[in-house]
């Protein structure tokens, strides 16, 4: 057994190129520069990765110019060795100036993390609608205006950052808008991209506020060409008009203790036909034609008490036909005036004048 192992190894060192192998081992600096190639090699994936990756290289093969130049004292060694490094440090650099150049403002990136990356948005995506609004963050100071009723133009969209905004219509409060809501999100949904319009109601800053704003034909060329954006876009104006209306609702419930739906399904009687309107008329005086007439109790037997089905009228007779009810104008969209309910549905049972204002 010791004389097979004992030629296994005299043909291992006969076919080695080696004439003699050195008795002692190398420097510290070949075994860090290997041990910095082994960690570098274990980095993973993703911008921070390679970080890891080309970081722990670079060092590595620095480590192999300095053990090639003063211990291996070859000069193919410190050449590779020194084009490898260089490599891996150019490449750190790449990453640098990419990681740079990705860097967002710190209210574009709070933006990011708090509206879009909850949806999933992928960050190039954002980007481009960042590019849109120019990446301009602007500014309104204490009670200045946004928008006047009547004379402000609809030419963009804009989403509040930071402080608070008061929406008023003839001078009335409707709402407030706070961070991460859009400022004019009824305007943009009210108008088609080649239409125009003004402002139905005044917005006010109570503080000192920030806000980004995308130029209306900018923002529609972007929908147009981009149709994930155009569906992140609609999805998140439909929520925050919904919330606008949730506002109204629970306003009106504060003043008058009745939540009103938020779909308006009793406007279906107000804006439906003229024979919509007229039937529940017609129907309570059959109902009232139907009736008894009213006299005095009478101790009769319980099988006497029960009131005889009013029977048809007879078909000559010919009653007058009610006077024709003029069909309701349709009340504006913009403003919804409570004085009009009682006569409208009198099953709410109170009065008094409140101006419903803008219904985004």
């Amino acid at each position: 057994m010791s004389a097979n192992s004992s030629r296994a190894g005299q043909l291992l060192l006969q076919a080695s190129a080696c004439i003699s192998w050195k008795q002692d081992v190398e420097g510290a600096v070949y075994h860090l520069a290997n041990c910095l190639l082994l960690l570098g090699f274990m980095g993973g994936s993703g911008v921070y990765g390679c970080f890891y990756f080309f970081g722990f290289l670079s060092a590595g093969y620095l480590c192999c110019v300095l053990w090639g130049w003063f211990s291996a004292c070859g000069l193919d060694i410190v050449l590779w060795s020194f084009l490898l490094a260089v490599v891996c440090l150019l490449q750190l650099a790449h990453l640098v100036y990419r990681l740079r150049e990705d860097t967002l403002a710190e209210e574009f990136d709070l933006l990011y993390k708090t509206l879009c990356l909850p949806l999933q948005v992928p960050l190039q995506t954002y980007k481009e609608i960042v590019h849109c609004c120019e990446k301009q963050v602007l500014t309104l100071a204490t009670e200045q205006t946004y928008a006047v009723e009547g004379e402000t133009p609809i030419n963009r969209l804009s989403l509040l950052l930071s402080g608070r905004v008061r929406v008023s219509q003839d001078g009335q409060f409707l709402h407030y808008i706070f961070p991460y809501q859009f400022m004019d999100s009824p305007e943009w949904e009210s108008l088609q991209p080649s239409e125009e319009g003004v402002f139905q109601v005044t917005l006010t800053a109570e503080t000192s506020c920030s806000y980004i704003s995308w130029p209306r034909k900018s923002l529609h060329l972007l929908l147009t060409k981009e149709r994930y954006i155009s569906c992140l876009f609609s999805a998140l104006l439909g929520y925050d008009i919904s919330e606008k209306l949730y506002t109204l609702n629970d306003k009106l419930f504060a003043k008058f203790g009745l939540r009103f739906d938020i779909r308006l399904p009793s406007l279906y009687h107000v804006l439906g036909p003229t024979a919509a309107d007229a039937g529940p008329e017609s129907e309570k005086g059959d109902e009232e034609a139907c009736e008894p007439a009213a006299s005095p109790p009478q101790a009769t037997p319980t099988s006497l008490q029960q009131t005889p089905p009013c029977s048809p009228p007879p078909a000559a007779t010919n009653f007058p036909a009610p006077p024709s009810r003029a069909r309701l104008s349709r009340p504006d969209s913009g403003i919804l005036e409570i004085d009009d309910f009682p006569s409208y549905f009198p099953q709410f049972g109170f009065s008094g004048k409140v101006a419903a204002g803008r219904i985004p």
